[in-house]
């Protein structure tokens, strides 16, 4: 076991992991509690645009991907806010959009044979020491930025109406989440692939949200679960030769499943006492 930490990739793995954890918990706890899921999805599939896009210039992937992927989240939740009836029918279209303009670009970019399938699913096992620094570079500053306005994330996230009332920019808070959702993607698409990105959004939130109702502690949960599920399917996918993203998603799935059912039987024994018994009837 203790030479397995002799090969670079694997180190440099298992940083990944945890960095793509902090800033998928944090940033992902917040999707989950502002039921952003849906739009988060549309945000991170709209950024494939950027890919296109960049091929076409001929720019650095991240040069086309950050600005369009902003763009398309400032747009998203524009047609959220203010196209409430059909806003996912909308955010649907825009998520298929920026995947067929992404690609049709790539296509008629003349000598470019990038697989956007490694964009899909990434590759965790080959991330290079640049995309760390990155990565640690999004930490940090999601970490400052939640840090600095906690308070008023918290009021915004559980009761808008009265964090309006009491002078909290609702709106901007609300584009300031869809904006950090844009680079957190951007940031981590090359190195774990849009899927694995969603996943780590949800599935970590979703299981802290299950067993607790406070932000601060749902973020803590999130992140040590994003470092376990990625950890253990990174380890998992080495001895057991499989596709590390695929490894981490079916690892977390199964931990929510199990998750929900403990929470359900746990509810039910809470419960069963409460229940009002009918009157007995007189033989």
């Amino acid at each position: 076991m203790i030479e397995l930490f002799s090969f670079e990739f694997i180190r440099n793995a298992l940083i990944a992991s945890l960095l793509v954890s902090i800033a998928s918990g944090i940033v992902g706890t917040l999707v989950v509690v502002n039921r952003l899921s849906f739009i988060a999805g549309g945000v991170a599939h709209a950024a494939y645009g950027g890919l296109g896009l960049a091929a076409f210039l001929g720019w650095s992937p991240m040069a086309g991907t950050i600005p369009f992927s902003l763009a398309s989240s400032l747009l998203i939740g524009f047609i959220s806010r203010n196209q409430k009836e059909r806003a996912d029918t909308i955010i649907g279209v825009v998520w298929a959009a920026g995947m067929a303009i992404g690609i049709i670009l790539i296509d008629i970019t003349p000598g470019y044979f990038t697989d956007l399938m490694s964009y899909l699913f990434g590759s965790i096992m080959a991330v290079s020491g640049n995309s760390l620094l990155w990565m640690a570079v999004l930490d940090i500053c999601v970490i400052a930025l939640i840090s600095f306005f906690f308070k008023e994330i918290l009021a915004m996230s559980y009761d808008p109406e009265f964090a309006s009332l009491r002078g909290i920019p609702v709106r901007f808070f609300y584009y300031m989440i869809l904006c950090m959702v844009a680079l957190t993607v951007v940031l981590l698409i090359k190195a774990v692939g849009l899927i694995l990105v969603i996943a780590l959004f949800t599935i970590p939130a979703s299981i802290a949200e299950l067993f607790t109702n406070n932000l601060q502690r749902m973020m803590i949960w999130s992140v040590l679960l994003g470092c376990v599920f990625t950890t253990g399917g990174i380890l998992a996918a080495y001895f057991l030769d499989l596709t590390a993203g695929a490894t981490i998603i079916m690892f977390a799935c199964c931990a929510y499943g199990i998750s929900y059912s403990v929470k359900k039987v746990l509810y039910r024994k809470r419960n069963r006492g409460l229940t009002p018994q009918p009157p007995l009837r007189a033989r």
